[in-house]
């Protein structure tokens, strides 16, 4: 499952827009990282963004 489980971050969708401006579905996933992190005092396998990682809002264990 792509989808963060500290900031709630997950898959975006839109559209891939050619040069004749054809639309077509396209999706952006986050930068999900499975990680052993401190979780109220103990040890857990979590889904962490890059971004959340990158600016502290997890300790890894």
């Amino acid at each position: 499952m792509a989808k963060c489980e500290i900031c709630g971050k997950g898959v975006v969708f839109g559209h891939n827009v050619s040069h004749s401006n054809r639309k077509t579905n396209r999706t952006w996933k986050a930068n999900i990282r499975r990680v052993k992190a401190v979780v109220n005092g103990s040890n857990k396998t979590v889904n962490v963004c890059s971004r959340c990682l990158r600016s502290g809002k997890v300790e890894r264990a």
